[in-house]
């Protein structure tokens, strides 16, 4: 394994953290706190370990092979997360380390789930970071320094894409990285900004429409007041933000399509089409299911819409408490759960285009029960899947599977409900935070223990990083020299 790049990665990740903390230091000048203290200086030291990172390390081969790939990524985000959740714990905000260790790996993985049950008790710079970690986690810190640093652009490190891009979107090396790199960056913050520009619009305050942006952008969810975007109570606001998680929630290659204007290609996307079918499916079943409880069937329509555009793009907003809400629906929430977003997008999840996989190649072999003598091919968009990436996404699946009951066995240690064990993890290892019972959307993990908040630490970085990079650091023959 080159362990030297490994490194040399490591360090700009470093940089580029402390850099962006400094949005913080300044959010907290402008409001007059010394809460920025704590930004100022860990991200001054974190700059300076990165650079010394980069100089006395750097390689002479930039060459990256997958399992160097994996395990630099699978590192940098655990260590963004530990450096990231140094100002939250220094100042005492968030005085226990696990629980602001917990926090920041949820806003880095863009999970959204919470320990804390007030968030509004926090200061403006710490609100900020935590919003900001979301938008940090959803595009992803290894496609923005493939986008910046030259040498790391080519193709022999498209094993940094794959490990940080979510779904099975890239088989073959993109001729020019870094390009694609920055003009997924270059979609990422237009939509960003578009979003606060609408809600600014709508009359939200230029704090709270950043804030919210962020934590849309990278589906991660997490409000900046104790009853989230019920605080906005507006169907305008409401309805921005519930389109703008599914916009961010879409594969980003869509995009990509229309801005080269292959508009054909771009609308014959499988996965597209039945993404929207199931959200479609999803809406109208919960808004007939719960139309008793409210009283139009409009806004039986409009709490339906943002539930289903917030949980299956795993952002995890809420507006209320959905508990009350009859089995079926909350039955439908747990499915779009585990099905998630497209792949290629900020969402999180089992993704669409596994589901269509895996479907495709049960159909196939059910073909070859009735003709074992046919030979069949899945395809997808018209073109023929390749045999590797069937063989990952089977794999993917008894892996995803294996971990997660083994998750819920742990966490049911703590002997909590059924409900709430199980849609804890589910939401976690999703990367959608918030789940049923005691951990729904006005709840918190804050009563979880130790062990319970390591296992879902775990998850959420597993959810993230689509399990192999994640797992391959825990293999002893990966650091084996070759």
């Amino acid at each position: 394994m080159n362990k030297r790049i490994i490194v040399y990665i490591l360090g700009w990740v470093l940089i580029i953290e402390g850099a962006a903390m400094q949005i913080a230091t300044v959010t907290s000048l402008i409001y007059g706190e010394h809460e920025g203290l704590y930004f100022l200086c860990t991200g001054a030291a974190s700059a300076i370990l990165g650079l010394l990172a980069i100089k006395i390390k750097k390689p002479k081969n930039m060459v990256l092979y997958q399992k160097a790939g994996f395990a630099a990524t699978a590192l940098s985000w655990i260590m963004m997360s530990l450096v990231g959740c140094l100002p939250f714990w220094l100042s005492g905000e968030i005085p226990s380390f696990i629980d602001a260790f917990f926090e920041t790996v949820s806003g880095f993985t863009t999970t959204g789930s919470s320990v804390l049950p007030n968030v509004e008790a926090l200061s403006h710079g710490m609100l900020i970071w935590r919003s900001f970690l979301n938008w940090l986690g959803g595009m992803g810190v290894i496609v923005f320094l493939l986008a910046i640093i030259p040498k790391l652009g080519g193709q022999q490190n498209i094993y940094l894409m794959k490990a940080e891009s979510p779904g099975p979107i890239i088989g073959k090396a993109v001729p020019h990285m870094r390009h694609y790199a920055a003009l997924l960056y270059s979609i990422y913050i237009g939509l960003t900004a578009l979003e606060i520009i609408l809600l600014l619009c709508g009359g939200m305050g230029f704090f709270d429409a950043l804030n919210t942006s962020f934590a849309t952008a990278g589906t991660g969810g997490f409000g900046i007041h104790a009853n989230n975007i019920a605080a906005y109570d507006t169907y305008y606001l409401q309805t921005v933000i519930a389109i703008f998680m599914l916009l961010f929630s879409l594969n980003f290659s869509f995009y990509i399509l229309l801005l080269a204007r292959k508009f054909k290609q771009a609308f014959r996307m499988e996965e597209l089409w039945v993404y929207l079918g199931i959200i479609v499916v999803s809406i109208t079943i919960i808004t007939i299911n719960i139309s008793s409880l409210y009283p139009t069937l409009y806004e039986s329509f409009h709490q339906s819409f943002f539930y289903v555009s917030s949980i299956i793009t795993t952002t995890g907003f809420g507006i209320g408490d959905v508990n009350h809400w009859p089995a079926l629906s909350k039955a439908v929430i747990v499915v779009i759960t585990f099905i998630g977003a497209m792949a290629g997008s900020t969402g999180g999840g089992f993704k669409i285009s596994r589901l269509l996989i895996l479907c495709k190649e049960v159909k196939k072999e059910f073909a070859l029960l009735i003709h074992p003598r046919n030979v069949k091919t899945v395809k997808m968009d018209g073109k023929t899947v390749d045999h590797s990436v069937m063989r990952s996404t089977s794999v993917f699946f008894v892996v995803y599977i294996g971990i997660f009951v083994f998750s819920f066995l742990l966490i049911s240690i703590e002997n909590k409900d059924f409900l709430t064990s199980f849609t804890s993890v589910a939401a976690n290892l999703n990367n959608t935070g918030p789940g049923l019972g005691e951990v729904g959307p006005v709840g918190s993990y804050s009563n979880f223990s130790i062990l319970s908040k390591s296992v879902l630490i775990f998850d959420m970085l597993a959810g993230r990083l689509e399990l192999f990079p994640l797992l391959l650091l825990f293999s002893p023959s990966a650091w084996k020299k070759s």
